[in-house]
């Protein structure tokens, strides 16, 4: 059985890192994780970030729903593949969600898009 291709654009928190060797340096110093929290917590303004916590949220219900019948992915709006996404599926807010590469929906209109979802995976043949 294939999975549910489940694409969520929204704009995403972004950590940068440096070489493997500063990294470890980093983190034998203990800075490490202070920095890339930092990085994390200054990524996106807070409203942008309770969406991202608003879309984890809601990913992990899906994947604690359908378990392997979904397949997830979360694309950052602001990246050249979330561009081209919303290129392509005419996406002009965030979170959006694609289901099986055509249906489109609001994360906003949960019933909506719950109801696609699983109108999805009840139509694939099991294996």
């Amino acid at each position: 059985m294939k999975p549910v291709m489940i694409e969520v654009v929204a704009y995403a928190p972004t950590g940068f890192y440096h070489c493997t060797h500063c990294e470890i340096i980093f983190k034998e110093q203990g800075i490490g994780d202070k920095i890339h929290s930092e990085q994390l917590q200054s990524a996106i303004p807070e409203d942008l970030m309770r969406d991202y916590a608003q879309v984890s949220r809601w990913v992990n219900a899906m994947v604690d729903r359908y378990g392997a019948q979904v397949a997830i992915q979360v694309i950052d709006a602001a990246s050249i593949e979330g561009f081209w996404k919303s290129l392509r599926h005419g996406l002009r807010r965030y979170p959006a969600v694609v289901v099986g590469g055509r249906d489109k929906y609001s994360l906003a209109d949960a019933s909506a898009l719950e109801s696609g979802i699983a109108r999805r995976v009840s139509a694939v043949p099991a294996a």
